[in-house]
Formats: structure tokens, C-alpha cells, sequence
């Protein structure tokens, strides 16, 4: 695994980068949930099983939470960041479906840029439909996706339970938000997703 510092115009990235052992057959490029934190089980998961494939796979920690911040900024920094550390990924291993998706807010951010990054599909890791307390949905943020989608839900996910885009599917696991109770029907979905992906 390489550790790469990213400089973004809202300040440095840092990436977590395991390439396999031969020429990259894709690439997939992961962002956190709010807090920013990338060590989270159910992203390690999803890279193992790119990296099983013969796939690069990419942690991306955003620069508000390189910096020491908790809480995303508002507006659209981190999807501008997001894309520009993307960008500099698929430069460097252009070969092979672009992958991109992440946890929570980091699936919201790789929706909402899938369009400018060039992604080829989006995973999706306990989309955050809307908050336990109220509203808004981000129900059209997934809706509006139009490269296939995978979407791996809690069946008890307090954020709710998303409608599948036009172009994508859901797979219900046991467990709430954090997707710790069922690694081996998740490792199973993304892996025959992701084996769709790369037979195109």
C-alpha cells in the first residue's frame, strides 16, 4: 500500500493506494462517511475484494478531514477534491472500468461527481437517505446516477432504506448503518457487481 498526499484547491488529500501485482484491470477510488475516516471495516472490504479482481483500489480521506476537521464544509469542496484526486488516480492507472463510490457521504459525493469523473459505475456503502430525525431525502441524488449502481444497506440502516436507481440495484444485509454484521453476503455482492463491471 502507497500513501499519497494530494494537493486539491481546497487543500492536500491523502490516499491509501494498493495496486496489484500485475497491470491494473480497473480502478476503484473510495470516499469516507462524514468523519472522514477511511479505516472503516466495510471500505477495507470493498478494496480487498477490486484488489482480488486484479484492481487498484483507493482510500481517498477529504482535505477537511486531513486537516483535523470532523464535519464536511458546506458547498461543494469535497466533491470539487474528490474529483480532482480521481482525476490524478485515473491518470496514472487508466486502464480498465473506473469505479467510484464510497461510505455514507462518501457514496452521496461519488454520486453527485460520478458524471464529471467519468465513472463507469458507483458503489454505494450505507447510502445515507436521510437523517434519523427528519428530512431532507437524498433520495435524488442517487436517482440521478446514470452508470450502474450498487447500493450494500443495513435492513435496520436508521438513515432509511433508498429506492434503486433506474440503473442500479440494492442487496440488504443484516445490521444497521456501520454494516458490520454481515461481511461475507457484502464481500458476495460487490465482488459479482464489480465482475459485471469488468466483463463490459
Amino acid at each position: 500500500m502507497e500513501e499519497l498526499t494530494v494537493e486539491t484547491a481546497n487543500g492536500p488529500a491523502k490516499v491509501l493506494l494498493s495496486d496489484p501485482e500485475t497491470t491494473a484491470r480497473g480502478l476503484l477510488v473510495l470516499g469516507p462517511g462524514a468523519s472522514g475516516f477511511i479505516g472503516s471495516g466495510d471500505l477495507e472490504l470493498a478494496c480487498r475484494v477490486a484488489l482480488g479482481r486484479g484492481m487498484a483500489a483507493a482510500l481517498v480521506q477529504p482535505p477537511y478531514a486531513v486537516a483535523g476537521r470532523r464535519v464536511p464544509p458546506r458547498g461543494t469542496q469535497t466533491d470539487e477534491a474528490f474529483t480532482a484526486v480521481t482525476a490524478g488516480l485515473r491518470s496514472r492507472l487508466p486502464d480498465g472500468p473506473l469505479i467510484t463510490g464510497g461510505r455514507s457521504y462518501g457514496g452521496r459525493v461519488a454520486c453527485r461527481t460520478s458524471e464529471v469523473t467519468g465513472s463507469d459505475g458507483v458503489v454505494c456503502l450505507a447510502f445515507p437517505l436521510q437523517p434519523p430525525k427528519g428530512r431532507p431525502s437524498r433520495q435524488d441524488e442517487l436517482s440521478a446516477v446514470t452508470v450502474p449502481v450498487l447500493v450494500v444497506q443495513g435492513e435496520s440502516d436508521p438513515f432509511g432504506m433508498p429506492e434503486p436507481p433506474a440503473s442500479g440495484e440494492i442487496v440488504v444485509v443484516k445490521g444497521d448503518h456501520s454494516l458490520k454484521a454481515d461481511a461475507p453476503l457484502i464481500r458476495e455482492a460487490i465482488g459479482r457487481w464489480l465482475d459485471a463491471r469488468l466483463a463490459i
